[in-house]
């Protein structure tokens, strides 16, 4: 058994896990969702001293699993947590010495979807529909929807962010990703992280649309992991 601490993304509350942490418990995991919500004025220590919080005691030697702009928060958190690996999840690569806001404004075509930028899913399910769950079927993007929520960590946009190169990281690039590019993440996940990289046919939320062959993905890397 492996232990998976879950970090949200920023457009889903922790309930957007729920499908993935039934797949993992039915391959014989624990998992362990986290809410990031509160003052958006905290640091990357700060996150991941909440997180800290948030994780049940005797849980030990996780894989902390991060969804898109939670890459942030990733290695702080994985570095308090003294986590075995990190699991980028579609999810933003800091570069270790800019802002996401200084790191983006360089080329935001090249980081993200230009339809995109400026939109907020959270607030038109039209828009959420289109870029996070089009890969969804009905019955799974009628729940998806229920699970928006922003969470906007201006401080952090504006702050260099540490990467933790001393943690194993695995990137997780979901090829049909409607917001950021499928190309810029598989490019950062080698440049940045030197990291493990594997692909899953899927939008953004893989965890939504599919949850038991990422929970497939992750039962493999915890395996290869602990030999």
């Amino acid at each position: 058994m492996t232990d998976f601490v879950l970090i949200h993304g920023t457009t889903q509350d922790p309930s957007g896990w729920e499908r993935l942490v039934r797949s993992l418990e039915s391959l014989g995991h624990r998992a362990v969702t986290v809410d990031l919500a509160g003052d958006d004025e905290r640091s990357p220590a700060d996150y991941a001293e909440a997180v800290a919080a948030q994780v049940p005691a005797g849980i030990t030697e996780q894989i902390v699993v991060a969804h898109s702009g939670s890459g942030q928060v990733l290695p702080a958190t994985a570095r308090r947590l003294r986590a075995r690996r990190q699991v980028w999840l579609a999810a933003y690569v800091p570069d270790g010495e800019h802002s996401l806001r200084d790191d983006v404004s360089k080329a935001p075509g090249e980081v993200f979807n230009p339809e995109w930028l400026g939109k907020d899913p959270t607030a038109d399910t039209v828009l959420a529909a289109h870029f996070l769950f089009h890969d969804a079927n009905l019955e799974t993007l009628q729940w998806a929807l229920t699970t928006l929520r922003l969470f906007n960590p201006k401080r952090m946009s504006t702050e260099p962010i540490d990467l933790a190169p001393e943690i194993a990281s695995t990137y997780i690039v979901a090829t049909a990703d409607r917001t950021l590019r499928p190309q810029w993440c598989r490019h950062v996940a080698a440049s940045r992280l030197d990291a493990e990289i594997t692909d899953i046919d899927s939008g953004h939320c893989p965890h939504v649309s599919r949850p038991d062959e990422l929970a497939a993905i992750l039962d493999q890397l915890a395996t290869d992991s602990s030999k």
